[in-house]
């Protein structure tokens, strides 16, 4: 808040003094929530762009190039277009959980947004368990999804949110383990206790002594989001479209919004949780007042992740629903199982990169 009332009139500066505390602290956390959220809605809806673009690329064709300069101006006109269609509710839904399901999957992938550190010290709340909050919020999600089958009173849609929820409760697992690999090789829940261990360049960041790990994560990620390969949950080839088969304008653009602010937060998380966050990778040697906070380096890697995302929905063919779950079960949570008990070991016997880690924990 500083600079902003450095740029402030005095007069402004003197009436917010004025003002009595909590209203003070109101308004600031409403504004920080603004000012998190509003560019988080502008990289979603040029993140569906990216993603026709490339896509379109690797087709071989042009992708959107009609609404603006080179198509720029596409998600634009996809916004204004689903603002103005008409929200139609089937007659035998529930009229009440059929709207509230949107709304409880895109508040999760914002919600986890208040504890994501952009650079050091930069906060909306400093969380001592912050990577629980994480893990708790990123698997709220599924809940919007589960009432939107139910409410429609439609067998597609109920059969996507069912296959949503056995897919989640599979991957959340392996997560939640990937999770607890990153709190033992960092000793802490708090994000920038997490990111302040993996200082010192690009081998010292967590992808290298949890590798098995980083794989297991970022892919349960995917699945999480319900992306390719793993969007079996709207298979438009087998039920239609899944749970949001009977929505229509601003009530599917909210899941829209939801399905790639989850994609956003899955690509950040990664980034600072095994790719040091707005660590650079050249150590020291980068730490220069003219480079900044190192919040450029947050966002390269958090675009390098959403990339994977789009790329892998180019690339790979879907998942029969049975190979989806065989892979959660029987790879990911054994692997990340048995990887937890080799960290144990390295921790104990202080060998390797573990044996950093071990001391800056204790």
């Amino acid at each position: 808040m500083e600079w902003l009332f450095s740029l402030a009139p005095d007069f402004v500066v003197e009436f917010w003094n004025w003002l009595p505390l909590w209203i003070r602290v109101l308004a600031e956390n409403l504004l920080y929530i603004v000012i998190i959220v509003v560019p988080l809605m502008l990289c979603v809806a040029y993140v569906t762009y990216a993603e026709r673009k490339i896509i379109g690329y690797m087709q071989v064709r042009l992708g959107p190039n009609r609404v603006g300069p080179k198509g720029w101006l596409q998600p634009i006109a996809d916004a204004v277009k689903l603002m103005f269609k008409e929200i139609i509710i089937p007659t035998q839904s529930n009229r009440f959980l059929f709207l509230v399901a949107p709304v409880l999957t895109i508040g999760p992938a914002l919600a986890a947004w208040a504890v994501i550190p952009f650079f050091e010290g930069n906060y909306l709340s400093n969380l001592n368990a912050g990577l629980l909050y994480i893990l708790a919020l990123t698997s709220m999600g599924v809940y919007g999804v589960i009432i939107a089958g139910w409410a429609s009173n439609s067998k597609y849609a109920m059969m996507g949110a069912l296959r949503s929820a056995a897919q989640v409760v599979a991957y959340e697992i392996a997560m939640g383990f990937a999770l607890v690999g990153v709190l033992m090789a960092s000793g802490s829940l708090n994000m920038g206790d997490i990111i302040a261990r993996q200082e010192g360049g690009f081998f010292s960041w967590f992808w290298f002594p949890l590798l098995p790990m980083l794989a297991v994560y970022f892919i349960s990620g995917v699945a999480e989001t319900n992306r390719a390969p793993f969007d079996v949950a709207e298979g438009e080839s087998e039920i239609v479209a899944g749970f949001h088969v009977d929505y229509s304008g601003m009530a599917f653009a909210v899941f829209f919004l939801a399905e790639y602010a989850n994609i956003i937060l899955i690509a950040a998380l990664t980034s600072l949780m095994f790719f040091g966050g707005w660590m650079s990778p050249f150590g020291s040697l980068a730490d220069h007042a003219l480079l900044g906070n190192g919040m450029h380096w947050f966002i390269l890697k958090t675009m390098f992740f959403i990339y994977l995302f789009l790329w892998f929905r180019a690339t790979f063919p879907r998942y029969r629903y049975d190979q989806i779950m065989r892979l959660g079960w029987k790879v990911f949570i054994p692997v990340t199982i048995v990887w937890i008990f080799v960290e144990a070991v390295m921790l104990l016997m202080q060998i390797g990169p573990w044996a950093v880690s071990s001391t800056a924990a204790v």
